[in-house]
């Protein structure tokens, strides 16, 4: 008799079997690929039957969803708190495009089969991803507000402008396109250094 099937009889609860489940199939996702890893793999490491883990998910891509989303949320959550943080609205602004950057880079350079899968998220147009694009969007545009009312920023659209921001820095954030300038012309040092020219760029474009 398989071991998850049992205390999950025994009463553990649906939020717990699911979490336990995300929890194996981002370990496995790590070791050997979102790709690579299928559904039986999962049950397998858990010791219960394929069925069952369709139960809790419809499918293999429902769990890449949902690591997904268990990765970009904790990404958004560090957004926020910087958005809604200390400091002026052209610090916090750098801050919090230089920590998007430095999140992806790390996914880049330590998580390469999470960040494979990251990057199909979004050529995809994952659910979960849209979700934390247009969070990221509305976070800059919280910080342009606050510096709108402060004087740091001039009298300038917030939607327009945070979506302009986004789309100008999108070559440091989006996963595909840190993979292609890395690939080709530019090391880690150089694509930082590229970041902050950007931002002295934007924020001296914000100025009143």
């Amino acid at each position: 008799m398989n071991t998850i099937d049992q205390p999950t009889r025994r009463g553990a609860s649906a939020e717990e079997t699911r979490r336990r489940i995300e929890d194996t199939a981002e370990a496995l996702f790590r070791s050997m690929g979102y790709q690579k890893t299928a559904v039986a793999d999962i049950a397998r490491e858990l010791g219960m039957s394929p069925a069952n883990i369709y139960r809790f998910y419809a499918s293999k891509s429902a769990i890449n969803e949902a690591i997904a989303s268990r990765m970009l949320t904790g990404v958004e959550a560090d957004i926020w708190t910087i958005a809604r943080g200390p400091g002026t609205p052209p610090e916090r602004l750098r801050l919090l495009l230089r920590t998007l950057h430095q999140r992806h880079m790390a996914l880049f350079f330590s998580e390469r089969r999470l960040h494979d899968m990251v990057t199909a998220a979004m050529a995809e147009h994952w659910g979960v991803v849209e979700h934390f694009i247009h969070a990221i969007q509305t976070a800059i545009r919280h910080v342009v507000m606050d510096g709108i009312a402060s004087g740091d920023f001039g009298g300038i659209d917030p939607e327009t402008t945070a979506q302009s921001i986004k789309q100008a820095t999108l070559a440091f954030m989006h996963p595909g396109l840190i993979a292609e300038c890395m690939a080709n012309i530019k090391s880690d040092t150089e694509l930082a250094q590229d970041l902050e020219a950007m931002v002295d760029l934007l924020l001296r474009a914000l100025r009143p």
